[in-house]
């Protein structure tokens, strides 16, 4: 994904804000990506690169352990973070019909984001909220017991329209 000019200043900005208080130490490199994802939301990589420069390591060593740890996200997460649960309760209970019908409709897989940055999808374990299964999280609000339907009425809660075209033949009926 391009970041722009104005998003790699500020990530450059704040990745130099918190390299202040680190030393050079290799030791200190899970800690100041895990700080980097904190302020920014992501892992840049001109914040790898800066990263790497405080250290004194190769660029390529930082991205390693970026993209080693599945804790790290390399884009932009998307304006509304959308995370499927992908738990026993959730995944017995149509956990992935849910998950396709999230990636056909915003025309995404898992950890992508949609080109206007709007939303970005995750497959996530378990959320704790088993009884409500299948559940979506969107920004931080759970909702339960969702149906392909419901995923179109949670897209048109934040303005976007579901063309009739792209609806498949049993999806518009929700079955209570």
């Amino acid at each position: 994904m391009h970041l722009t000019e104005g998003e790699k200043r500020v990530a450059l900005e704040q990745t130099g804000n918190i390299l202040e208080s680190y030393s050079r130490e290799r030791g200190n490199l899970i800690p100041i990506l895990q700080q980097v994802q904190e302020k920014l939301g992501y892992v840049p990589l001109v914040a790898m690169e800066e990263v790497a420069r405080h250290l004194g390591i190769p660029p390529v060593d930082v991205y390693s352990v970026a993209t080693f740890y599945n804790q790290f996200r390399l884009i932009p997460p998307g304006k509304h973070q959308i995370k499927v649960c992908m738990g026993t309760a959730c995944h017995m209970k149509g956990g992935n019909i849910i998950l396709d019908c999230w990636k056909r409709r915003l025309g995404i897989d898992v950890n992508e984001v949609t080109p206007d940055r709007e939303f970005s999808l995750e497959r996530v374990a378990c959320v704790g909220c088993c009884t409500m299964a299948p559940v979506t999280v969107i920004d931080e609000e759970v909702h339960g017991k969702v149906t392909p339907t419901r995923v179109d009425g949670l897209l048109f809660s934040f303005g976007v329209k579901i063309p009739k075209g792209q609806q498949k033949e049993g999806e518009a009926v929700e079955q209570q």
